[in-house]
């Protein structure tokens, strides 16, 4: 999924996964910020990475692992849940109060 936002951004560089960098950056027509929060054990450790910048700057931020670090992530935060079904498919769930206006 983050490579699809990643090339829908206009990244060209391989996008990975920062499983032990906590944080890639990509630039596109938007910067692209990675995060991986599967290592951080609170909110507290996930803020020191400065998330609040990335946040709210000019790109958009993916975060995988995101419940780990619930208390961090904005308010107006999308999240995109992807389960894994029985029959090898996946059950894939949006939500988020930035959604409501978008839909309405």
């Amino acid at each position: 999924m983050c490579r699809g936002i990643a090339r829908g951004l206009g990244v060209s560089a391989p996008v990975t996964s920062p499983t032990y960098t906590l944080i890639n950056e990509y630039d596109g027509d938007r910067p692209f910020y990675h995060f991986d929060a599967y290592r951080l054990s609170s909110a507290d450790e996930f803020d020191q990475l400065d998330a609040k910048r990335y946040f709210y700057g000019d790109g958009v931020c993916a975060v995988e692992w995101s419940e780990r670090v619930a208390e961090a992530m904005p308010p107006d935060a999308v999240v995109i849940d992807i389960e894994p079904s029985e029959d090898g498919s996946r059950v894939v769930t949006i939500s988020g109060s930035a959604l409501e206006g978008a839909l309405a």
